[in-house]
């Protein structure tokens, strides 16, 4: 889109972070702060993404009860606990727990990756993407009791130097960076690379805003083994991916649920 940039900067500003809130259901409405754009801004590129779904399994609202959540630096808080039992595509290692929460149409999932309290800043330190789609290749149906917290949360970021450290450097220097390909000159270069999310899980699902379950439990003659324990109760990691492209397209951590 066309904007000034040169005599209403401040216009300009408005008009995108209108567009961002529009595609974000208004969940995203400051992407860009004050100041950020000036007379010497030529262009911007912004993208956006928003998810609402809710889960395949749903949770029982009256199963919530108010839990123990603990933190890294051995507080704890207190904080809503949805429990389910089911069966979930399920995966371990010596350090972790990892558990796939299928979303409706089972296109798209949630997957928990929950270290051991005292591993998660190696196990973090050291994911990639090696070792998350070896997880994901691991997990297998099984019957899980899964306890997690509720919780909502948004997070902003400049990237710009976060960036420059893993390789691109080139990209931030006036005259070094090269976007020739963009406007046939070399006066282009990243000023700044500005991120906002906002991630809601409930009972119902993932930034639902409404809906309704039926938990209709299953018995049976036989004594089943013991469902396996997955308890949410410390920091974790979690992705929501696509299952049949294997698109990542949220990743995050979750170190205190009641936290911003």
């Amino acid at each position: 889109r066309l904007v000034d940039f040169t005599s209403a900067p401040e216009k300009a500003r408005e008009t995108i972070n209108d567009w961002v809130s529009d595609q974000t259901e208004d969940r995203v409405e400051a992407l860009i702060p004050e100041g950020a754009i000036d007379t010497w801004t030529r262009l911007v590129l912004v993208n956006a993404i928003y998810f609402d779904a809710a889960w395949l399994h749903p949770f029982e609202a009256g199963s919530t009860y108010q839990g123990t959540f603990h933190l890294l630096d051995g507080n704890e808080v207190a904080v809503p606990m949805m429990g389910q039992e089911e069966s979930f595509a399920y995966a371990e290692g010596a350090e972790y727990q990892a558990v796939e929460l299928l979303y409706e149409g089972q296109e798209l999932s949630m997957v928990i990756l929950l270290p051991q309290l005292d591993q998660f800043d190696a196990f973090e330190g050291s994911l990639s993407a090696g070792q998350v789609s070896g997880i994901l290749g691991d997990l297998h149906p099984e019957d899980v009791h899964l306890t997690m917290p509720r919780f909502t949360f948004d997070s902003s970021f400049e990237l710009a130097q976060s960036l420059a450290d893993m390789g691109m450097p080139d990209a931030f220097l006036y005259q070094v960076a090269d976007f020739s390909g963009m406007d046939g000159s070399r006066e282009l270069f990243i000023g700044e690379v500005l991120h906002q999310a906002f991630v809601s899980v409930d009972e119902a699902g993932t930034e639902a805003a409404a809906a309704s379950a039926v938990v209709a439990p299953a018995g049976s003659a036989l004594d089943p083994d013991p469902p396996i324990e997955v308890m949410v109760d410390h920091p974790f990691v979690f992705l929501i991916r696509d299952i049949q492209t294997g698109s990542t397209l949220f990743v995050g951590r979750v170190v205190d649920p009641t936290g911003p």
